[in-house]
């Protein structure tokens, strides 16, 4: 189970994510501020979301989670210190799994995000069905056809010789699906997201 934190607090956040995987066993990932929790969102895939509501950056956990809750679906858990009812109004127009409110402690932060596990636990077996049907909707045949070929290993050269198109073409769609799945064009990301996912991406 994948578990993204998204909290600019680096004790706070370090305490979630030892609860996390001392308690669920998950994989996590910290993200400290807003601008790169678009990115890790794509390249982790998490099940669950815990956000807090007051971030660095040009806007608040509410309005990067109405930013991020599509195309990728996952369970959501605001953590804040926030007790204000326009606030929780504000966060549960996202429809959270739940809303924890600060200071946290280990039996509190369990027992509020415990629903979600479960809950997530009796769905994970259908994962990657919903990931495929999320990534056939968000790439065209040619850029799941490229994907599939970067997955297993192929450069740019040979992907353009087997599709008889020019590098050139390749290159232009390694774009496009950098820029649909939200990831930097430089630095291999692609290639590595899809060597990461190969298994899911590789279906045909």
């Amino acid at each position: 189970m994948r578990i993204l934190i998204i909290e600019d607090e680096i004790i706070i956040a370090q305490f979630i994510e030892h609860q996390m995987r001392e308690r669920f066993n998950a994989d996590t990932k910290v993200v400290l501020e807003a601008e790169g929790a678009l990115a890790a969102l794509a390249d982790f895939l998490p099940h669950l979301v815990l956000c807090d509501i007051e971030l660095k950056g040009p806007f608040d956990g509410i309005e990067l989670m109405h930013q991020l809750k599509k195309p990728i679906p996952f369970e959501l858990i605001f953590v804040t210190s926030y007790r204000s009812r326009r606030m929780i109004d504000r966060a549960y127009s996202l429809h959270p799994t739940n809303y924890i409110i600060k200071p946290l402690d280990e039996n509190r932060l369990y027992a509020s995000i415990l629903p979600a596990i479960q809950k997530i636990g009796s769905s994970i077996t259908e994962e990657p069905d919903e990931f495929r049907l999320w990534l056939t909707g968000a790439l065209t045949q040619t850029e799941l056809t490229i994907l599939q070929l970067i997955a297993k290993g192929k450069s740019s050269k040979e992907i353009a010789d087997t599709l008889y198109v020019s590098p050139h073409t390749i290159k232009n769609h390694r774009n496009h699906i950098c820029r649909k799945l939200d990831l930097d064009e430089g630095h291999n990301a692609l290639l590595r997201w899809a060597l990461k996912h190969c298994e899911l991406i590789c279906w045909e």
